[in-house]
């Protein structure tokens, strides 16, 4: 575990011991004092995610040819790091150059350097990320677009699990009644998009799409929790600093899977601009956006938020696969879609929130009226004395006036 401290932005607490724990807590406490402000940007996150997410599935069946890509996915993952780092760099530029005064300067050695050994953590999910991007493009040799949106929401019941268990989040039983129900509403979604008894590999080819949804589902659980996990537990650096380590972790990571590839395929492999068209330099641009886009779901918002959008994402996914390459939207998709709604409104009620939380809660209520009745309380003890001088004054004075 690591150990340093972390400061909310929002709510000024510290907290040294950086435990599973000690992180939870500063999330529901940062979580219960959120402005308009802050749900304005979850809003803005949640509406830029959808876009992103679902374009990005549609985009990948774009770049197929007779079936197959013409490119390496490895050589796309890498050019989108790439274009993360720049965008990163240009806004840690931006952010130094509006430091205000006595704040450290981010463009530092010894700021860079504590940073770095601060944020080490982050090289994990930087792996889990680079093997997940690979498994992108393969989920789309076998499923459609609309199919592999609707699988990749299962992972919210996975991340669910690991947040309980790596980060102490806690969940009610409306809430977990609400993931499962969302996990029913994905399994109503029986979209076949492989043919019987077709052969990769030599295995059935449904053999190894199920493997690849395994891997497919729990890697970027992993992924995602290990990242909320990274950046909130150094919640005072740079946003834009972490992410130059989360994007330059993967960069090397899937730079060592070209090299790699050279040495399987031949010397030839190692061109990274190879068979890429107009589709998939879009796509880069898409999943560097939407990489950018989920660091700030992770550090300001929550991994669930993010997956619930992404699951929103999944009409858009869904109508523009059927507007584009003509498949078919299924009543077993309307239908799935209806019940993950009602899945994400019940897990977002009020109702369901934690009985801790709402205790804390009540709790800061309860002391903020008790310290006002205690102001009020001295307001009228002075008012009262105040009154009662004024009352003798008052009964001296008549006094004088009768007659003795």
């Amino acid at each position: 575990m690591m150990n340093g401290t972390i400061q909310c932005n929002k709510c000024g607490s510290k907290l040294v011991a950086l435990s599973p724990r000690s992180v939870s807590r500063a999330y529901d406490k940062h979580r219960s004092q959120v402005s308009s402000k802050h749900r304005a940007l979850n809003f803005l996150l949640v509406i830029g995610d959808c876009i992103l997410v679902g374009l990005q599935p549609i985009l990948v069946y774009m770049s197929k040819v007779d079936g197959k890509f013409k490119f390496s996915p490895i050589s796309v993952n890498f050019l989108t790091e790439f274009v993360k780092i720049l965008f990163a760099v240009v806004m840690l530029i931006f952010q130094a150059r509006h430091q205000k005064v006595g704040e450290k300067n981010l463009l530092s050695i010894s700021t860079f350097v504590q940073a770095a050994r601060n944020n080490v953590l982050l090289a994990v999910p930087a792996l889990l990320y680079a093997i997940n991007n690979y498994l992108k493009f393969i989920m789309q040799l076998y499923f459609n677009p609309a199919t592999v949106k609707m699988l990749s929401n299962m992972k919210v019941l996975v991340i669910a699990i690991l947040l309980k268990i790596i980060m102490r989040r806690r969940f009610s039983i409306i809430q977990w009644e609400a993931l499962a129900l969302l996990l029913i509403g994905i399994s109503v979604n029986q979209l076949k998009s492989l043919p019987e008894g077709s052969m990769a590999m030599g295995f059935p080819v449904t053999m190894i799409a199920y493997v690849y949804t395994l891997v497919f589902i729990t890697v970027p659980s992993m992924a995602s929790v290990f990242n909320e996990y990274a950046l909130k537990s150094q919640f005072d650096t740079s946003i834009y600093l972490q992410n130059l380590f989360l994007y330059g972790y993967g960069a090397i990571f899937n730079f060592l899977g070209i090299i790699g590839t050279a040495i399987f395929k031949g010397p030839s492999s190692f061109n990274i601009l190879d068979g890429h068209s107009r589709a998939t330099m879009f796509l880069i641009c898409i999943n560097a956006a939407q990489g950018i886009l989920s660091s700030f779901f992770f550090k300001y918002a929550d991994t669930i938020l993010k997956k619930y959008s992404s699951t929103v994402a999944t009409i858009f996914t869904g109508i523009a696969s059927a507007a584009l390459f003509g498949h078919t939207l299924t009543m077993n998709f309307i239908l799935g879609i209806s019940i993950v709604f009602i899945s994400m409104h019940q897990f977002f009620s009020p109702m369901a929130k934690v009985k801790d939380e709402i205790a804390v809660v009540s709790s800061e209520k309860m002391e903020a009226q008790r310290l006002r009745l205690k102001e009020d309380s001295f307001v009228n003890m002075a008012a009262g004395a105040a009154e009662d001088v004024t009352h003798r004054g008052g009964h001296d004075e008549r006094q004088s006036l009768l007659p003795i």
